[in-house]
């Protein structure tokens, strides 16, 4: 009973090491949906081809040296051309990205501070992930140097901090909301959230969020098993030979979370996510810049299995949202967030309509 494309659907064979297999692909269509990482390795020439043949491209990267390089490389070639290059239309960074939208849009005010927590909810067969996610990781954090260099390379605008400052919470620390221990979330959600409210505050002048992400994690148990996979997880990473290890044994040094076939259908469906938005401003008429913030607000985005269900189910809507609806996206092509390129569009509604559910929580529910 899955869906399966009709006979009208061909097949185009491309090769990432054939710059013309690439361009005879990206000539033919108004838009590809890249899906093959680690991005690092395999995400560039799909990129270029688009930019030098006309189309627009949409990928599901988390990895943020990745969808800045293309940034500084490609924004303004993309921008000569009229095409739109969009990153992170997964599970990295939709729901975080649109939800904090999601959440100023539906606060009566000023929104000027968000906190996410992502709950994942599995059956008794567990979750996991495949390992293309692991070595994206582990090439990311062995490689946070040339991050940094990246951005000062880039020269961002500072995002100015509108309102009470955010505090940032700790390492651990035990969640009042939900009454268990939290961690803050290693993916790249706040650096893209970031990369979308400069560019809202900045080309539109709207008033920026300050955002940070959060994972919950259970009991004091599952903390000291993710404490001490962590810390071997950092050490190893730090070394050739210890980044290999890593690579070929992804099963035993994620205790189970990340293997070389993935997730079984049972697992998948099985398992869902929540992410949780607690927000706060100042209510109409009060000034950011003065006084203490005076509202709160409360929403939800829900949806199934994050990286096969859901990411997938975003990555399409962001792809019809791009075709549908280029009257809203930004004026100019460019290498853009979801944020930034999907603000002013029916993305959200495309989505709730197709099982990511965006929505507000009233008190009681809190």
């Amino acid at each position: 009973g899955r869906a399966a494309p009709g006979a009208e659907v061909g097949v185009l064979l491309c090769d990432v090491g054939d710059e013309g297999s690439l361009a005879a692909m990206a000539k033919q269509t108004r838009l590809v949906l890249n899906c093959v990482g680690p991005y690092r390795f395999f995400g560039e020439p799909v990129v270029k081809a688009c930019v030098e043949n006309g189309a627009s491209c949409i990928d599901i990267s988390g990895e943020p040296q990745f969808l800045e390089g293309m940034y500084l490389k490609y924004n303004e070639k993309a921008a000569e051309k009229g095409v739109y290059i969009i990153g992170s239309c997964g599970f990295d960074s939709i729901p975080a990205d649109m939800g904090v939208l999601f959440t100023r849009d539906k606060l009566k005010g000023t929104l000027t501070a968000v906190e996410s927590f992502l709950t994942v909810k599995s059956g008794p067969e567990g979750a996991c992930i495949h390992d293309g996610t692991w070595k994206s990781a582990i090439y990311g954090l062995s490689d946070q140097d040339n991050l940094k260099k990246l951005r000062k390379q880039i020269g961002y605008t500072p995002v100015p901090v509108i309102g009470a400052k955010l505090k940032r919470r700790g390492l651990v620390f035990y969640s009042q909301e939900f009454r268990e221990y939290s961690i803050p979330f290693m993916g790249s959600d706040v650096s893209v959230v970031k990369r979308s409210q400069r560019y809202l505050h900045t080309q539109l002048q709207e008033t920026p969020v300050q955002y940070a992400a959060y994972a919950n994690v259970g009991g004091l148990g599952s903390v000291m098993k993710l404490m001490f996979a962590g810390l071997l997880f950092l050490l190893l990473v730090k070394f050739s030979l210890g980044r290999k290890l890593l690579i070929k044994y992804p099963e035993f040094f994620s205790a189970g979370r990340f293997t070389k076939k993935g997730p079984t259908q049972k697992q998948m469906d099985e398992t869902s996510f929540t992410m949780t938005f607690f927000g706060e401003g100042y209510s109409e008429g009060q000034d950011p810049q003065k006084g203490k913030p005076n509202v709160k607000i409360c929403t939800q985005v829900k949806g199934p299995e994050p990286g096969y269900i859901a990411t997938p189910i975003a990555m399409v809507q962001a792809g019809v949202a791009l075709l549908e609806e280029a009257a809203c996206l930004p004026a100019q092509g460019g290498v853009y967030s979801p944020g930034a390129a999907f603000s002013k569009t029916k993305l959200i509604e495309r989505l709730n309509k197709r099982g990511l559910e965006f929505s507000v929580i009233t008190k009681p529910e809190v």
